[in-house]
C-alpha cells in the first residue's frame, strides 16, 4: 500500500514510523509532515486542513489509505472529502468528529444514549454561568465547547474560583476555541485512564489502553499542557478494564451513532475518571491522542497498516496487528516556559540515535538546508523506552532522555517532567 498520514507532530510521527514498518506498506507520505516523517517517506507541502489538494494529490500518487493524525483535519471535514473521491480513510467524516469538535454536542450525545458522565450544565453567556454556579457544590471543570489544542478546560476547586476563569474568558472575549458555550461539571474523583477503540462502521473494539499527564510540571502542577508524556498498559486498574470499557461505554457509543445514522470510521479515543463505581467519560477524541500515540506503535506486533485499512474497508480485522504485553513509556521534551509561550529553536540534530528500545519522535519541525532541524517551539520532542515491565521502560526512557541531552547542545535547553510513569 501506498500510505498518507495527515498532520505533523509527534502523534504523526509514530503513526508513520509504525505503519512505514509493517509488511503491506510500499511507500509512506505525510502532509505536512515533520522532520521525522521525512526521514522515511515524503512529505508534502499540504495543510492537515486542505481536504481539496490533499484529494489531488492522493489520486496523483494513487494513495491506497490516508489516515487522519490531528483533529483539526477532522472537524474541517477532510474525511468526508476523501472518502467522495472513493480513497480509504481511516479517520472519521466531520459529522461523527463533533463527539470531539463540540463538548457540548459529545455531553448531550452521552446524556442521550446512557453513556456514564459527569454531571454538567450548559451555558451560553456570563449571566448563565454565574446563576448555574449559585448553589453549587465541590469543585467544577470549566470547558470551552471548541477544540482548543487541549488549553480548553480549567479545573477550578470550588464555585468560585470557577466564576473566575469564566469572567475572565466571557469579559475578555477570551474563549478558548472560540464561540459563546461553555459546559460546567462536576469534578469527579479517582484516576484517568485512556482506552483507544477501533471501528469500521458496524462494530467497534477497544485494542490498548494508556495513561497521560497532561500538567507542566512534576506532581501534576503547573498549567494544562497538550501532555507532557505518558505510558502504557496502565498500571493499578482493574484487569477487566477494558472489558469494562466496552459494556459499558463502547456498547451505548455505538449503537447511539447508528441509531442516529452516522458511519463512524477510525479510532475513539475515551477519556476516562475510574471511580468507586467504574469508568466515567471526561472527554471523547475522534483520533488517536497525543503523547498517547508515541507509546502504543512501540508495543504494536504485526501488520498495522493492514489493520487501518480493514477498518477504512468496512470490513475490521482485528487479527492483522496487536499489542505486545511489553511496556512502553514516554518523556515528552518541551520548550522552556511551555504551554506559555514556544520559542523557536534550531539546529537541532536531525539523526537522533538513543540505542536499543528507545525511540524518538518529532513534534512540528522542518528539516533546514544544512540538514539540521527546527522547530516552532513547545513539544519538541517524545522519547520513549520499552521494557518488561512500566519501570524498566521508564528507566530506559530517561536514560535515552540523558543519551539525548548529553549529544545535543540545544536539546540541553529542552524541559521536561522527571515523574512521568512513577506510579
Amino acid at each position: 500500500m501506498r500510505i498518507l498520514v495527515v498532520g505533523s507532530g509527534a502523534r504523526e510521527d509514530a503513526l508513520s514510523w509504525r505503519l512505514a514498518a509493517s509488511p503491506s506498506c510500499e511507500a509512506i507520505f505525510a502532509a505536512p509532515g515533520n522532520a521525522g516523517t521525512a526521514s522515511r517517506g515524503e512529505n508534502w507541502n499540504i495543510s492537515a486542513t486542505d481536504g481539496k489538494a490533499i484529494v489531488e494529490r492522493c489520486l496523483q500518487e494513487k494513495i491506497d489509505l490516508v489516515v487522519l493524525g490531528p483533529e483539526v483535519a477532522i472537524a474541517a471535514g477532510v474525511g468526508d472529502r476523501l472518502r467522495e473521491a472513493g480513497i480509504p480513510t481511516f479517520g472519521p467524516n466531520r459529522s461523527s468528529g463533533r463527539l470531539e469538535s463540540s463538548k457540548v454536542f459529545s455531553k448531550r450525545f452521552m446524556e442521550r444514549h446512557g453513556v456514564p458522565t459527569a454531571r454538567a450544565a450548559i451555558v451560553h453567556s456570563l449571566e448563565g454561568a454565574l446563576k448555574a454556579l449559585d448553589d453549587w457544590q465541590g469543585g467544577c471543570v470549566v470547558k470551552a465547547d471548541g477544540l482548543a489544542a487541549g488549553k480548553g478546560v480549567v479545573v477550578a476547586p470550588d464555585a468560585a474560583a470557577a466564576r473566575e476563569v469564566l469572567r475572565e474568558w466571557y469579559g475578555q472575549n477570551r474563549i478558548p476555541g472560540g464561540g459563546t458555550d461553555v459546559l460546567l461539571e462536576e469534578k469527579l474523583e479517582g484516576r484517568e485512564v485512556s482506552v483507544f477503540a477501533i471501528s469500521d462502521g458496524r462494530a467497534m473494539y477497544p485494542i490498548a489502553s494508556a495513561c497521560d499527564y497532561k500538567r507542566a510540571g512534576d506532581g501534576d502542577t503547573g498549567p494544562n499542557t497538550g501532555g507532557m508524556g505518558a505510558y502504557s498498559p496502565p498500571q493499578g486498574f482493574p484487569s477487566e478494564l477494558e472489558d469494562q470499557v466496552r459494556e459499558r461505554i463502547i456498547a451505548p457509543v455505538l449503537r447511539g451513532l447508528l441509531a442516529e445514522g452516522e458511519q463512524y470510521i477510525g479510532v475513539l479515543y475515551c477519556g476516562l475518571m475510574w471511580t468507586a463505581d467504574g469508568p466515567y467519560v471526561i472527554e471523547f477524541n475522534v483520533r488517536f491522542g497525543d503523547p498517547e500515540t508515541q507509546v502504543l506503535m512501540p508495543r504494536v506486533t504485526g501488520d498495522f497498516a493492514e489493520l487501518l485499512k480493514s477498518a477504512a474497508d468496512g470490513a475490521l480485522d482485528l487479527t492483522a496487528a496487536a499489542f505486545a504485553a511489553r511496556a512502553c513509556v514516554g518523556v515528552v521534551l518541551a520548550t522552556a516556559d511551555y504551554p506559555r509561550t514556544s520559542t523557536p529553536l534550531s539546529g537541532l540534530s536531525r539523526n537522533v540515535d538513543v540505542g536499543l528500545d528507545a525511540q524518538v519522535f518529532w513534534g512540528g519541525s522542518t528539516v533546514e538546508g544544512d540538514g539540521a532541524v527546527s522547530s516552532g517551539g513547545g513539544r519538541v520532542l517524545t522519547v520513549t523506552g520499552l521494557g518488561e515491565d512500566v519501570e524498566s521502560a521508564r528507566m530506559r526512557a530517561y536514560d535515552a532522555v540523558r543519551d539525548l541531552a548529553a549529544s545535543d547542545k540545544n536539546a540541553k535547553e529542552l524541559t521536561y517532567r522527571t515523574d512521568i510513569a512513577k506510579v
